[in-house]
């Protein structure tokens, strides 16, 4: 699993490469925010067995296509905690 954060503070951006990285990048600011996959899950209006999938990196259709995008543009996604 590649995930490049560091810092146990979350104050550094999580470096999105695989499914498996966007995973723990969700599953750590679902933490820092205090919320239980099932709250997350009602306030996004996903089902929680969707979300489950996602933080344990599961390549969904969805994020397949994603990634396969930003590979073909050379770009990566890069997480962090927005002010807004």
């Amino acid at each position: 699993m590649q995930t490049s954060h560091s810092g146990g503070e979350g104050d550094r951006p999580f470096r999105v490469y695989t499914a498996a990285s966007l995973g723990a990048a969700i599953r750590h600011y679902r933490l820092q925010s205090g919320l239980s996959q099932a709250e997350l899950a009602e306030r996004a209006g996903l089902n929680r067995t969707y979300l489950s999938d996602l933080e344990q990196g599961k390549e969904t259709e969805q994020v397949r296509r994603i990634l396969r995008v930003l590979r073909q543009l050379g770009v990566r996604m890069t997480l962090e905690r927005a002010d807004w």
